[in-house]
């Protein structure tokens, strides 16, 4: 299906349940490319989604039997007309926007899930690693095929390299072959695989489960574990202990301490 006959569809599909957003990937018949379109549609929806008080976890999904293909491989290629540098230009700010997208994942305020239903290929795969915890149906496939089309899947091992040993990430990106969900889980690429017909319902309890915990909390600690984990381990204790002192002295660490104590469920803030 040509993207002319999508023109009047949605590139994502949004919906709120239980105070978790969830996002979904809205090109079945193009395998979910990750276009400038789709890229701008998702840093949108993160945006809106981080912003809103009311979000306490996202959930990043995809419609159809593939996840996400990756780039779309059009795009990317030389348009007519177009001098080869300046296609380069033009691929580098495709390159950039996506990789502004992921950032944006990483740097967001609320927990984010990816919810891999089907293959997740090159870009799809990174979107995934980007993702701070991944559950895929057990039939779901992940690969980083650059090389067997002649280049590397230089920018996906970005954040896959800093999900699996380095090891297993060149691995994937230097075959180019797909690897099981049940491999994906054993390198550590994802957390869970489970039956296709429970992976919905799986993701949506992990998600409200994560979504009743403090705001304030998993805000400032999915950004100190982000900061430190880079970090040599004498810097990274010493910046995780200031940022201890800050968590058990907040808002939230207070009414939580106060609720165990009292045997009552806490009553968060929105911050």
């Amino acid at each position: 299906m040509s993207e002319t006959a999508y023109s009047d569809q949605p590139y994502i599909i949004e919906s709120t349940l239980n105070n978790v957003r969830w996002i979904t990937l809205n090109r079945p018949k193009q395998r979910n490319p990750l276009s400038i379109r789709m890229i701008e549609s998702l840093i949108q929806a993160l945006n809106d989604a981080g912003a809103d008080t009311a979000v306490r976890a996202i959930v990043i999904a995809a419609s159809g039997p593939v996840f996400s293909a990756g780039h779309d491989l059009k795009e990317m290629g030389r348009q007519d007309g177009e001098t080869l540098d300046a296609q380069r230009v033009r691929v580098k700010e495709i390159l950039e926007l996506c990789a502004s997208m992921m950032l944006g994942i990483v740097n967001s305020p609320k927990a984010i899930i990816a919810c891999v239903q089907g293959t997740a290929t090159a870009a799809g795969c990174q979107l995934v690693s980007a993702c701070d915890l991944a559950v895929a149906a057990d039939t779901a496939t992940f690969c980083t095929p650059g090389v067997n089309m002649g280049g590397f899947c230089t920018t996906p091992l970005v954040g896959i390299g800093r999900n699996v040993h380095r090891k297993h990430a060149m691995a994937l990106a230097l075959t180019g072959d797909s690897v099981s969900a049940k491999h994906a889980v054993d390198i550590g690429l994802i957390n869970e695989a489970v039956r296709e017909n429970e992976l919905t319902d799986t993701t949506r309890e992990l998600a409200e489960r994560i979504a009743s915990k403090s705001a304030q909390g998993i805000r400032h600690g999915k950004a100190d574990f982000y900061q430190q984990i880079e970090m040599p381990i004498e810097q990274a204790f010493a910046y995780a202990n200031e940022a201890m002192v800050r968590a058990m002295t907040s808002s939230d660490a207070q009414e939580g301490n106060a609720a165990f104590f009292e045997k009552r469920p806490p009553q968060w803030g929105n911050a």
